[in-house]
Parts: structure tokens; C-alpha cells; sequence
């Protein structure tokens, strides 16, 4: 059997950075907390754990002074507004790219633009980038939520429109998207286009079309609520009918013997160990 590993495959750098920083971190302080997943990854989230790192879900849930970290997807702007009254430390570890998208919508929306989202309405990184944006913007998650959008951009009166993405959405769809709201809006708008997604996630996914391509079987491990691993998985499955979704190798039940040629790739959380665990699992059919 031959197995090829994605190169693309595993941490991204904003997940490296933030998982890192977690890391060294809570070994070097007490009594230290997470707002939410600081990614989505189980084991990743297991690990920090064991080393002390405490997750909750709002700041409630602490003391006033306490020191709280910021996870990778970002947050609200309010909780930002929260920690600075109630005096608790935050320990910011937003993706770099996603604090640009914050600062990007902040600017648009100080110089009066409509901001169209295009995004996972229910995804922790578009939670917050959305409080960044102000009353007149809309996020797009479909095609179907055009017209709406459109309505609302005319309800506005604003003539300038400006377009961001969340970092993980897909490169297929958005183009598909903002064409659409170019055809229907006449010439009298002011159309800005800032393609925000990640190019870490344009590379996954450019790279998973082709390696699906190639292979019999595709292996795509990751969080099964994580964005881009989710995406991967539908590319991949729409060119390879044998494409399975793991978070781990314990969930591989399949006779992979009846492969000659398997592809592994990974969502941008998912950590070495990991992927290392799968191809070990699949070498074990060459014995």
C-alpha cells in the first residue's frame, strides 16, 4: 500500500502559535482559564487540561482579576469591554489573522461601509469578528441568504460595501458568493472585495483536490466541529467516494488492505501525534 501524507497536513501557524503559548504558559502560572476551546481539537484540549489549563465559557465563571486566555477563534469585542472593567487579565491568543480581520472591520465600519460577512453564522471566530462590525452589516453563510443581505444593504443607503470571510470558509463558495452580489447590484455601490480566508486554508484545500485525485481512499483527521476539517472532508469526498472523517485512529474500523494507494490529510488543529497514529495504522497492512 502507499500512503500519502498531505503537506499541508496538520497545525497551521495561528493554531502552532496559540497552542504553544497555552503550553509554556499555564506551566508557569496558576489558576489560569480559557474562554471556550483554545482549538478544536479533543486531544489537543485534553493535553492543556492536564497541565492545568481550566476552559469555560464565560466570564462569568471566574473571579474578578483572575487571568483568562483568549482562544484562537477570537471573541467579542464585549468581552474584551467585560475583562477591562472587571480587571481581569487576558492573555490574548487570537490567530493574527483573525485580529487583522478585526482591525480590517473596525476601519471599514469607522469609514462608514457596509460590511458584508461571509461566514459560519454559529462559528466562535465569526462571533466575534461580526461584534467588530457594527449594526449596518449582514453575514452570508449561503446562497440563499443573498436576497436578505441585499435588502438590508439597500435599507442602509450606504453606498459603500465591503466584503470579509471568515478564515476558514471555503474558497469554492466564497468567489461563488461575492460574483453573485456583484450581478446584483447595480452601479451606483462602491464594492470592496477582501478575500480574509486563510491562505494556509486556500493551500489545504487546493491540496486536498488534488490528492483525492490520486489516491483510492482519503483519511481527513481533524475536530468533527472544525471548520476546515470539515471542508476538507466534503472536497475530498466529492472526488474520492472512499473518504473518511477521524478525529483518531480508534475510530478506522475498515479493511484498508483492499487500497492500494490511501491519502491522509489533516485539519489545521490536529496534532502530529495524531496523523503519525494513522499512518502507523495503515503501515500495519503492509506487515
Amino acid at each position: 500500500m502507499e500512503i500519502i501524507v498531505g503537506k499541508t497536513a496538520g497545525f497551521c501557524g495561528g493554531v502552532f502559535y496559540s497552542v504553544d503559548k497555552a503550553s509554556k504558559y499555564v506551566l508557569d502560572n496558576k489558576s489560569v482559564y480559557c474562554l471556550g476551546e483554545l482549538v478544536h481539537n479533543k486531544q489537543v484540549v485534553s493535553s492543556l487540561e492536564e497541565k492545568g489549563l481550566k476552559f469555560i465559557e464565560d466570564l462569568s465563571e471566574v473571579k474578578d482579576e483572575s487571568t483568562v486566555i483568549i482562544r484562537a477563534h477570537g471573541v467579542a469585542k464585549e468581552v474584551y469591554e467585560e475583562a477591562e472593567r472587571r480587571n481581569i487579565k487576558l492573555y490574548d491568543l487570537t490567530c493574527p489573522k483573525v485580529l487583522k480581520i478585526h482591525e480590517q472591520a473596525k476601519k471599514y465600519l469607522d469609514e462608514g461601509y457596509f460590511i458584508i460577512l461571509i461566514a459560519h453564522k454559529e462559528h466562535p471566530e465569526v462571533i466575534g469578528t461580526i461584534s467588530f462590525c457594527g449594526q449596518d452589516s449582514f453575514i452570508v453563510e449561503t446562497k440563499d441568504d443573498i436576497l436578505d443581505c441585499l435588502n438590508k444593504v439597500k435599507n442602509s443607503k450606504k453606498k459603500n460595501i465591503v466584503v470579509l470571510a471568515q478564515t476558514t470558509y471555503s474558497i469554492a463558495l466564497f468567489n461563488e458568493i461575492v460574483n453573485i452580489l456583484k450581478d446584483k447590484l447595480d452601479n451606483g455601490y462602491n464594492f470592496v472585495v477582501n478575500n480574509t480566508i486563510c491562505n494556509a486554508t486556500e493551500s489545504r484545500q487546493k491540496e486536498i483536490k488534488e490528492l483525492a485525485s490520486l489516491v483510492d481512499a482519503m483519511i481527513i483527521i481533524g475536530g468533527k466541529h472544525s471548520s476546515n476539517t470539515k471542508k476538507l472532508y466534503d472536497i475530498s469526498n466529492e472526488i474520492c467516494s472512499n473518504t473518511y472523517l477521524v478525529e483518531t485512529v480508534s475510530e478506522l474500523h475498515d479493511d484498508f488492505s483492499v487500497y492500494n494507494k490511501v491519502g491522509v490529510m489533516a485539519g489545521a488543529s490536529t496534532p502530529k501525534e495524531s496523523i503519525d497514529d494513522v499512518v502507523n495504522y495503515l503501515k500495519s497492512y503492509d506487515k
